[in-house]
């Protein structure tokens, strides 16, 4: 990966915010239609993501969901969550990478339960597969904040007694 393109990413988002456009588009309809471009995009690479997190640090117990783009009070959403019985005997919400565009925003962000606020810049599959290292952040950022909600034995890779 270009070690600038987080940046270059972050630039082209903030630019947008200048001028008030998402990409090419200026008015809410034309960006919504991005967004949903944007949530096919990356469909692959968090669904990618979420199952690294579960072969290393869940061992293959995790069950990913997505639910596409809906509407919601607050404007579309899409959410990628991966759940796994620690997890579920506890309380705690599945991890969730989100893509959502708030009624208020002028363009779209990515999201996880505990974490929030990326921007979401993508256009292409380039910009979905640049996504990858923010995605993971999303994901340990999240499962380190619910160790300290709950306590490390929701990770079953941790209980798990190496070999001599």
């Amino acid at each position: 990966m270009d070690t600038q393109e987080p940046f270059e990413g972050l630039l082209r988002h903030v630019m947008d915010l200048r001028d008030g456009t998402h990409g090419d588009a200026a008015d809410r309809a034309a960006k919504e239609a991005l967004f949903g471009t944007a949530v096919e995009l990356l469909d692959p690479y968090a669904r990618q993501v979420l199952a690294e997190a579960d072969r290393a640090l869940l061992r293959g117990t995790g069950e990913i969901t997505a639910t596409g783009v809906r509407r919601t009070e607050d404007g579309p959403r899409a959410e990628w969550s991966l759940s796994w019985p620690e997890q579920r005997a506890t309380g705690l919400p599945p991890l969730a990478l989100a893509a959502h565009f708030g009624s208020g925003f002028h363009h779209p962000h990515l999201r996880g339960v505990t974490v929030h606020d990326w921007a979401l810049n993508v256009f292409s599959d380039a910009d979905a597969a640049a996504q990858v290292p923010t995605l993971r952040a999303i994901v340990a950022g999240d499962l380190h904040n619910m160790v300290f909600q709950r306590d490390y034995r929701i990770i079953p890779a941790v209980l798990v007694t190496p070999a001599p």
